[in-house]
């Protein structure tokens, strides 16, 4: 689609010096996931995970060998510090809240400055936004009020009364103090959408404000690597290009930007992936 002439003609005008900036990005984005990844583990009087054991935890998890995604590493992580079965879903259920829980707003906040600027972006990526992520926080909030009504028996009321406790746990980390969380989340957003900014500068010589660069960058990653089976390898280069293109991005920088990003957030890793995974499963046995 992107024509592989106009492909190469980007590739040949590449400014390499972008890929150091987007390599500083990617290990800003690490420790602060790592950052969020520890307090999430001891809010609520929950145990203090040792930072070995969180380094090895964040980097299996976002690395390309666990079939069921990121978080069943994290799961894994959780109850080696002691804490139930059930807990340990409540807490990772809470990482993956919190990364919404950052990154949603700001899209919502993105997208309303572009629909009141009338910018030209597509209603099709902005209004959803601008709309639903303040419905759904207010009925998320309605719903952790009420959360004792889901403690009855039966598979799906549990479900659901963890889904409500791990939304509790990201209410703790405002109300009780433990704001490294989501900082440390705010650092992890901003290091991955900088690294991408930077592969793009790359190839485009020049980006898209932020404001749709946000929009295109949650858009694209709907569903977060940590999510997604295998790291999100694949889902993420099929779809990320394209909600680039939609906020104005040249298809072909984009197609290369992403595939350079996918490098320094996907293929880099591997390695300390590898010794993350080999570190739990020792300490497991």
């Amino acid at each position: 689609m992107a024509g592989i002439e106009t492909v190469w003609a980007r590739l040949q005008g590449v400014h390499p010096i972008w890929f150091l900036a987007a390599f500083g990005a990617e290990i800003v984005a690490y420790l602060g996931y790592m950052l969020g990844y520890r307090e999430v583990s001891r809010v609520d009087e929950g145990p203090m995970m040792a930072n070995g054991r969180t380094a090895a935890a964040v980097v299996a998890g976002f690395g390309p060998f666990v079939t069921q995604g990121g978080f069943a590493v994290d799961l894994q992580a959780f109850k080696m510090t002691g804490i139930s079965d059930r807990e340990a879903r409540v807490r990772v259920l809470g990482l993956g809240a919190l990364e919404y829980a950052l990154l949603a707003p700001a899209a919502c906040i993105a997208s309303i400055q572009l629909l009141a600027s009338g910018s030209s972006t597509p209603m099709g990526l902005t209004l959803p936004w601008a709309v639903a992520v303040p419905v759904g926080f207010a009925a998320a909030l309605w719903a952790v009020g009420h959360r004792q009504r889901f403690g009855q028996k039966g598979w799906l009321n549990d479900a659901i009364a963890q889904l409500l406790e791990s939304i509790h746990v990201i209410r703790c980390l405002f109300a009780r103090g433990h704001l490294a969380g989501p900082f440390g989340a705010a650092i992890y957003w901003f290091g991955e959408m900088a690294c991408l900014w930077a592969c793009l500068q790359a190839f485009s010589h020049g980006a898209p404000n932020v404001a749709l660069l946000l929009i295109g960058y949650a858009t694209g990653y709907a569903l977060t690597r940590r999510t997604l089976p295998l790291g999100g390898a694949g889902a993420v280069e099929a779809l990320l290009p394209f909600a680039l293109y939609w906020t104005g991005v040249p298809l072909a920088a984009a197609i290369l930007a992403v595939f350079t990003y996918r490098v320094f957030n996907f293929w880099l890793p591997v390695l300390p992936a590898v010794v993350g995974i080999r570190s739990l499963r020792a300490a497991a046995a």
